[in-house]
């Protein structure tokens, strides 16, 4: 399958990931960072990942023209043409539909799996395996394909899918999209059976997608189908479409996936994570026997546990008497807060901002 030419893959790489501040930054966010010491970052894990299954030359990047060089310092492998810049922020379905609309030019029978490039995945054989599988799926029919996530627990931070009926080995109709929900209604909906995990994971053809566009998010069709105002960066290192910031700011699933009715899910269990929060992180970091993670630095316990420590390579943190903290240190900022006020954070970034500046962000 590696080898097929009508097979594209679409990575979103233009989000400032500011969950994870003071880690991530305006100037260098998440998906440009290596959380867990491998080497490559979330980026180029991503990309490593479906050059397995997609061509080189047929795996593109969205992001903010901000990153430009982010991009390419970190996947030397792409083309000019293979790097979309975004002059603006304007969520998942502007993103997607210029991507549809300039791969639809390199190639009408094109086949697409688009990928956020933060998420993390552990059993790799198996999610290949669902991808493959999937771009078969959508490569028959006007079908919008979504990847669920069997949930292991009653998760508050994530979309859910309800399925309907099947609709082949392993893909079903959707019968709803619930997004993030109170934690009493994510318990009802593990117990059913009938929910997943929306892992904003989509695969379709070229025209199902653009179709979908031009009925449903026309005002986003309109600006971003194929015509003047695309232009390649001076020194020639990527795209700009200039009609970009007139699009509206609307996410894929609200715009087009919760309407149509032509949407499926196919259901995975490959250890997958947004990694979006520490949460997460601390989640799926390993533990002492007092459930405190160290990332990055050296660290000291005394009667603490249930911590994550995030500080600089060669810096030694001594904590005593903390229970449940993220105490995070990056370049010019300390963050110490309880970890289950993650949610706060977004909070601290904004104060910060305004009572201090831009040199903190």
């Amino acid at each position: 399958m590696a080898n097929n030419k009508d097979n594209f893959c679409v990575i979103m790489g233009g989000g400032i990931g500011s969950r994870f501040w003071p880690f991530s930054r305006k100037t260098l966010p998440k998906q440009f960072l290596d959380f867990f010491g491998t080497g490559r970052s979330l980026l180029q894990q991503t990309f490593d990942r479906f050059q397995k299954v997609i061509p080189t030359e047929n795996i593109l990047v969205v992001t903010n023209e901000l990153y430009a060089d982010l991009v390419k310092e970190q996947l030397p492998e792409l083309r000019p043409e293979q790097i979309l810049l975004e002059p603006a922020r304007r969520n998942t379905a502007p993103c997607i539909a210029w991507a549809s609309y300039h791969i639809r030019a390199l190639n009408p029978k094109a086949n697409i799996v688009v990928a956020p490039s933060d998420h993390l995945i552990l059993k790799e054989g198996e999610f290949l395996d669902v991808i493959g599988k999937g771009l078969e799926f959508v490569s028959r029919s006007e079908k919008l394909l979504t990847l669920g996530i069997k949930p292991n627990r009653p998760e508050t931070g994530y979309g859910y899918i309800q399925i309907a009926e099947q609709a082949g080995d392993n893909f079903y109709k959707v019968k709803t999209f619930t997004e993030k929900p109170e934690l009493e209604l994510a318990k009802v909906f593990v117990e059913s059976g009938e929910f997943y995990w929306n892992s904003g994971l989509f695969m379709w053809n070229v025209d199902s997608i653009i179709h979908a566009f031009e009925n449903l998010l026309p005002e986003v069709a309109a600006k971003l189908a194929p015509g003047e105002g695309i232009y390649a960066t001076p020194d020639e290192k990527a795209f700009i479409n200039e009609h970009f910031p007139a699009c509206p700011n609307v996410s894929i699933d609200f715009g087009v996936m919760e309407k149509a009715d032509n949407v499926y899910v196919s259901l995975g269990d490959f250890g997958w994570s947004d990694l979006g929060t520490w949460g997460s992180l601390y989640d799926l970091s390993p533990k002492d026997s007092n459930r405190n993670v160290t990332l990055k630095c050296d660290s000291l316990f005394y009667n603490s546990g249930n911590n994550i420590v995030v500080l600089p390579q060669g810096k030694l943190a001594v904590v005593e008497g903390l229970d449940g903290y993220l105490i995070a240190e990056s370049d010019n900022v300390l963050l110490i807060c309880k970890k289950d006020e993650e949610h706060a954070i977004r909070k601290y970034v904004n104060d910060a901002q305004i009572k201090m500046g831009e040199d903190y962000i």
